[in-house]
């Protein structure tokens, strides 16, 4: 009698574990992370920063998850192919010019103290003015005039409100000519703002917010930079003479002032094109 009870509970304990074995292998075959016997589900990796548009400073959130399949519709005849995502991306595009335009400070271009005449080519700006015969061009361009904004909270994925978000401000480089009468060469001056204020000595009250980066001669009405005419780097100049060139040109009108109005135009005059690229690319997508 014995031995027979020994066996039964053996035979039980037996079927037990065969019992638990098959259910560790069920998520061989059906992941637990996945709706049952589902083949096209999968875990969602992209961040939900990474998916908002410019953070918290837009309203616009995409929609995470759709249960439709987007295909082509039928074209309208216009030539072009039309689909779901399409129009998702035109209803964006509508949302995003919205903001934009509420946000947007300036409806015409900020004027520039001192005299200077501004002449518009596309991205490009020519601002010009004369002093007792000498002739003072500065240009630059606002394509990539946006310095990145790198954050430890941005790679930690953390987001800020739109009262957080700091404020966009383009800060072009910027080439000022100065031209003399009877004179065959122009002085160029080839400046940009650098990440943080330059100062040359202990004791300024006012550090300067632009630096000059190359220095040289060039035939008078070229615009393009001869590599042939000898530049000179200012990065190791003395500062005698470095200060001397910012002299020079405050003495035409280029200063912190001058920066500070060049720094807010550049900053109306991106933000417009910003906001025709997104009424162009609307007008495309539609």
């Amino acid at each position: 009698m014995l031995k027979s009870v020994v066996r039964a509970v053996g035979a039980a304990v037996r079927m037990s574990s065969a019992t638990t074995s098959t259910a560790r292998a069920l998520p061989l075959s059906c992941p637990t992370l996945c709706s049952p016997c589902s083949a096209t589900t999968r875990p969602f990796t992209r961040s939900l920063w990474m998916l908002n548009s410019k953070g918290a400073s837009s309203g616009y959130r995409p929609k995470l998850f759709s249960s439709k399949v987007l295909q082509p519709t039928v074209s309208c005849g216009c030539g072009g192919l039309h689909t779901e995502g399409d129009k998702a991306f035109g209803d964006f595009l509508s949302d995003e010019l919205k903001e934009e335009k509420k946000i947007q400070k300036n409806k015409t271009l900020p004027k520039m103290s001192g005299g200077w005449e501004l002449e518009m080519n596309g991205t490009e700006a020519k601002l010009t003015r004369s002093v007792s015969g000498e002739k003072i061009s500065v240009s630059f361009n606002v394509n990539n005039s946006i310095p990145p904004n790198f954050e430890e909270e941005a790679e930690q994925g953390q987001q800020k409100s739109a009262e957080e978000e700091p404020e966009i401000v383009s800060t072009p480089n910027f080439v000022v000519e100065v031209t003399k009468q009877a004179s065959k060469h122009s002085l160029v001056f080839d400046c940009h703002f650098p990440e943080d204020e330059m100062s040359h000595g202990e004791g300024e009250e006012e550090s300067d917010i632009f630096a000059i980066r190359e220095v040289s001669f060039q035939p008078e009405g070229d615009t393009d930079w001869k590599e042939t005419s000898y530049t000179l780097n200012t990065d190791s100049l003395d500062w005698a003479l470095y200060d001397h060139l910012m002299d020079f040109l405050a003495d035409r009108g280029i200063d912190n002032t001058f920066a500070d109005e060049l720094m807010e135009l550049s900053t109306a005059i991106e933000h417009q094109e910003y906001i025709k690229f997104l009424e162009d690319l609307q007008g495309f997508v539609k």
